[in-house]
């Protein structure tokens, strides 16, 4: 824990995603990255000057065989409240639109729940797990599929809804998050998305291991490089 709260407080501290008087709700999915980083900012709580609540939300898309308990056992262990919404997200997505393409609606879809419940329960911030790997890809993305140079921002304020989105597992990559995950036994939800596994992103974490492996340290040099760039709300 003490590695991982490294890198957020780094990022926490570089791109002043916490201030006093915080109400942040954490997107938990149940999958390594929003578990880790409700833990990792559960023991931020214990110690960070700047003094924060904590709110866990998990949004229930309503596919067979999705089991959140050891996720609920999970936040009643460590005090998180934790609040399951049930959504027919899966069902709208997959058998009444019948989307080719599903995670971009999906995503849609799970942002507006998400941002409507983090309201209710009083947020001003919601905090996401995108990590270091998570920025490389959006990049590429961005650049292959869209014709342009960007990617997410480590804060974002959205105007529409007065939440303020912050991402501090940006200097976390996903191998640090998976040891983590493994050497502290945190039990992880099985994703039961039909689509996992077969998107886009997938096949973009695929090149960049292999660009990674041929080039070694490629994925640190095209992080910086992002890091000093231009692009919305990355330069410190």
């Amino acid at each position: 824990m003490r590695k991982v709260l490294s890198h957020v407080r780094k990022a926490v501290e570089d791109y002043n995603m916490i201030e006093d008087g915080d109400r942040i709700a954490v997107g938990v999915s149940g999958g390594k990255d929003s578990i880790t980083l409700m833990l990792a900012l559960k023991a931020l709580k214990r110690f960070y000057p700047k003094k924060f609540e904590l709110e866990a939300i998990c949004l229930d898309l309503g596919f067979e065989g999705a089991d959140y308990s050891p996720l609920a056992e999970l936040c009643r262990e460590k005090e998180i409240n934790l609040t399951l919404v049930k959504t027919q997200i899966g069902e709208v997505v997959f058998d009444i639109r019948n989307e080719k393409n599903p995670c971009s609606l999906c995503a849609k879809m799970r942002r507006g729940a998400l941002h409507e419940e983090a309201k209710k329960l009083g947020c001003n911030k919601v905090a996401l797990g995108h990590h270091y790997d998570d920025v490389l890809e959006t990049f590429f993305l961005c650049l292959f599929n869209e014709a342009r140079v960007g990617c997410f921002s480590p804060v974002t304020y959205l105007d529409r809804t007065k939440l303020t989105l912050i991402r501090p597992f940006i200097y976390m990559e996903e191998r640090e998050i998976k040891r983590f995950v493994r050497d502290n036994e945190v039990p992880v939800i099985f994703n039961p998305c039909p689509a996992d596994g077969k998107t886009n992103r997938q096949n973009m974490k695929d090149f960049l291991a292999k660009l990674n492996r041929e080039n070694h340290g490629i994925k640190g040099r095209i992080f910086h490089a992002i890091a000093n760039s231009d692009i919305d709300g990355w330069r410190i």
